[in-house]
């Protein structure tokens, strides 16, 4: 295999040793092994500043993160049968840890395949690729899935900012078989259907799989309002786990109409309600209307998508949880979540506080929530750590 190499500077191969898999433009020892003679996409070989041998990477020469590391074995390149062997490494871990085929099942830099992602819905899978180098084997990742999981059908959903940042087109189509417009999921025992052609990512969000499981001991028999609803992840399970009322508030008319379906599916329509709007109007319009819940779930976008955008995505954070505390009963629940990556833990643990105490709340934490284990987090990039969730108890002082 005659692949070129990309030459580090001195001292820079230190987070790959660590185990890191990026490697920066900055830390490319351009003179002997400039970038811009590389393809978009094409496979390399990373080498130490006296060429010893670090792994085989593919590139994107234009980016500040310009090779992403996926073997250190320089016999194994990114082909069929590395991704099949990857493929089952990632399948065996979901499977030690679900009954049921409801997952995702690669996840990027985690699973040493970065820039892919799978959630596996049953007998469909939805696939995402947001570099370069997963998109240069896009056939040898569709062989390797049907080879391993012999699905009904794989949606390719390559709709993603970061596919527009690489100067990939976007494309959702399916590559194998045939798939729904709709697919069903079952998570925490609650059954659902996730609008996989048209809905936010991959139609399903799993990462809040575990700390939507919490949610149970503190909803039965409690009114509860659910923020930024999308199809009712939160808000239906909180229904089917003794909810005495929900109420669903997403800008989405598609999605709140899902809300509905996948409250039917699960017997608890009677106790859904909907409310299509801004969440932020929405906020001030039940404050104004003396509206009061025992339970309120504030789980919104990234409000923070850059690291510039810190900032005002804090200030974001803070308007949205003190305005949820304003609806609370007394001795209320808020549970507030973030999927920000560039929001600190302790940033939305302090924003929390600051805003409990300008309305003269007592605010304790009761339990602290991640992303699920079939999103494990890589010790040497605390990017794919991006879940945080707080089960807060907010009293009178």
């Amino acid at each position: 295999m005659n692949l070129p190499n990309l030459r580090l500077k001195s001292n820079s191969d230190r987070r790959i040793k660590g185990g890191h898999l990026w490697v920066f433009s900055n830390e490319v020892d351009t003179a002997q092994t400039p970038l811009t003679v590389l393809e978009s996409g094409q496979e390399v070989r990373i080498e130490t500043s006296t060429g010893k041998f670090l792994g085989l990477a593919t590139v994107s020469p234009n980016n500040l993160i310009c090779a992403r590391l996926h073997s250190r074995d320089a016999s194994a390149p990114l082909e069929k049968s590395l991704l099949v062997h990857r493929l089952k490494i990632a399948l065996s871990l979901r499977e030690k840890l679900f009954d049921k085929p409801f997952y995702r099942l690669v996840y990027g830099d985690s699973d040493l395949l970065p820039g892919l992602v799978v959630d596996r819905f049953a007998d469909y899978l939805v696939v995402q690729i947001a570099t370069p180098g997963m998109e240069r084997v896009r056939e040898a990742i569709i062989e390797a899935l049907v080879q391993v999981f012999k699905p009904a059908g794989i949606l390719f959903k390559n709709d993603g900012a970061a596919r527009a940042a690489e100067g990939l087109p976007s494309v959702v189509e399916a590559v194998h078989g045939e798939v729904p417009e709709r697919v069903a999921l079952e998570e925490n025992g609650v059954q659902f259907e996730a609008p996989v052609w048209t809905g936010q990512k991959t139609g399903w969000f799993y990462d809040h799989r575990m700390n939507r499981a919490r949610l149970q001991p503190y909803v039965a028999g409690k009114r509860v309002l659910d923020l930024y609803s999308y199809i009712g992840g939160w808000g239906v399970q909180a229904a089917a786990f003794g909810a005495s009322e929900v109420m669903c508030v997403d800008s989405s008319a598609p999605a709140l109409d899902l809300v509905e379906h996948n409250a039917s599916l699960n017997g608890v329509a009677d106790r859904m309600a909907v409310v299509e709007g801004d969440v932020m109007d929405a906020l001030r319009e039940l404050k104004s209307g003396g509206e009061k819940f025992d339970v309120v779930i504030a789980d919104p976008p990234a409000f923070i998508k850059k690291r510039k955008d810190i900032r005002n995505g804090e200030a974001a954070y803070r308007r949205l949880n003190e305005q949820a505390m304003r609806l609370l009963n007394k001795d209320g629940i808020l549970v507030s979540a973030s999927c920000s990556m560039h929001l600190a833990e302790d940033r939305l643990r302090d924003t929390l506080l600051a805003g409990s105490r300008h309305l003269d709340r007592h605010l304790i934490i009761a339990e602290r929530g991640f992303q699920g284990p079939d999103h494990p987090l890589h010790p040497a990039i605390p990017e794919t750590g991006y879940i945080k969730a707080f089960f807060c108890r907010v009293l009178p002082v």
